[in-house]
């Protein structure tokens, strides 16, 4: 068997054995072969390994099974070659993905423009605005803001279920994580020590006698930035580029998702979830792990 099918069902509800037996069996419908199912949390996640077949019809088919016998549909569902799965460098986006929050919304909040920062925000990681007007538009907004309100806005973040656990277990076992955001550094740097990433990178926010400027400190960290760090880091660390993940939820993370070993759509906007190779849209980090192999006994975080 060279490639497996990981199916794994959020917090919120069980992966049963009916839903596992209709995936194995839309497998070999197609003609694959298909081994004995490996629970690698029982109830949550569980590997198909299964060969002849390319991952992508994999995935497609259980799908299709899985939603035309009314099961399964709070699923997600990740088939890759088997030998590559476990991943020594992540990439991973930091807002709305290692975090719960957006932090220049939040900043937006102190001078009471959060709804229009938020709206400029969506439009940008739906790719319908340049990205990097996008942050010259918004931070223009924050000017003459005291830096001390960065305190106190990083008081609202929180960590992503799964965050801790993924870059915790990813790293005991050998693996370089590192945060890469078109946020600002002000805030990566915290999300670094905060769980434990090897490095961050981040854009830098202009201040001048404690009060913000309303400027980005230029070049400004964007899509194409983030492709950079993620083949930039994986030659640092002599990582071949099939032994990657990244993971993002907006246009600013698709040129590094499609060019990761694995490339996670997390809770994605539609734009990146219909092209990443690998999506989550119902679990949290944890799905992650299970995609790479490990079973639950074997999270640290």
């Amino acid at each position: 068997m060279n490639a497996v099918a990981t199916l794994i069902a959020p917090r919120t509800a069980t992966l049963d054995e009916a839903a596992v037996q209709t995936a194995k069996a839309a497998l070999v419908g197609l003609g694959a072969d298909a081994g004995a199912p490996d629970w690698l949390a029982p109830g949550t996640a569980c590997d198909l390994p299964f060969g002849n077949l390319a991952p992508e019809q994999a995935e497609a088919a259980i799908r299709h099974a899985l939603a035309a016998n009314g099961t399964g549909v709070a699923l997600d569902i990740i088939a890759q070659p088997a030998a590559t799965r476990r991943k020594r460098l992540l990439v991973a986006d930091m807002e709305s993905t290692i975090i719960e929050q957006e932090m220049l919304d939040e900043l937006g909040d102190y001078v009471g423009l959060k709804g229009h920062i938020a709206d400029i925000t969506a439009r940008a990681m739906n790719g319908e605005i340049d990205f990097k007007d996008a942050v010259r538009e918004r931070v223009a907004l924050l000017k003459g803001l005291n830096e001390t309100v960065i305190d106190e806005v990083w008081q609202r973040a929180t960590l992503m279920p799964g965050a801790a656990q993924l870059v915790g277990t990813m790293r005991a076992n050998g693996a370089v994580c590192v945060l890469v955001s078109g946020g600002f550094r002000c805030f990566t740097g915290r999300v670094r020590s905060w769980i434990g990433f090897d490095d961050d990178r981040g854009n830098e926010l202009e201040v001048e006698g404690g009060v913000m400027t309303g400027k980005v400190i230029e070049p400004i960290l964007d899509k194409d930035s983030k492709l950079q760090a993620l083949m930039a880091y994986a030659g640092e660390h002599r990582v071949p580029v099939a032994e990657t993940m990244s993971v993002g939820d907006g246009a600013n993370d698709l040129p590094m998702l499609l060019a990761a070993g694995l490339g996670v759509a997390f809770h994605a906007k539609a734009v990146v979830a219909a092209e990443a190779r690998a999506r989550v849209d119902h679990g949290d980090l944890t799905a992650l792990l299970y995609a790479q192999g490990y079973r639950a006994a074997e999270f640290v975080g």
